[in-house]
């Protein structure tokens, strides 16, 4: 006899999950979505300034949210993931002052690997098996 999986998502083992793990995935999730508006939209518009002041925002929820999620445990309570937080965490001001400066080359650049190191590949490995995105993507 076979086994059904379902194919169909679930919000269920997210919103059982810690406060600081919801924060940390909805967060992240409306920073992937707002990302890929700022990435396909013109650049350099009052549109384009109050998303990305939101998107950093959100940034900044996703990295701080981090350090209270422990669940990978390689140095004691941290894992690569609070490395990639403190990365987040530089970058972002760093992003932020060089749009100031005008210095839209190293804004582009900085804001870009932001996007791809802390949201996509990083939410892509939160489709491992065993971890909760996992469990909300594949309904597990």
């Amino acid at each position: 006899m076979t086994e059904k999986v379902s194919t169909a998502m679930t919000l269920a083992p997210l919103l059982e999950a810690s406060p600081a793990i919801q924060m940390h995935a909805f967060a992240a999730m409306t920073a992937f979505a707002l990302g890929i508006v700022q990435l396909s939209a013109p650049k350099g518009t009052i549109p384009h300034r109050t998303i990305g002041w939101i998107w950093v925002l959100l940034m900044l929820a996703v990295s701080i949210s981090a350090f209270w999620i422990h669940n990978i445990r390689l140095w004691g309570p941290w894992s690569p993931i609070h490395l990639l937080a403190i990365f987040t965490l530089i970058m972002v001001p760093i992003a932020m002052l060089n749009a100031r400066r005008h210095r839209v080359a190293h804004h582009r650049w900085a804001m870009i690997s932001i996007f791809f190191g802390a949201l996509v590949i990083a939410g892509l490995f939160t489709l491992v098996p065993g971890r909760i995105m996992h469990a909300v993507v594949f309904a597990q």
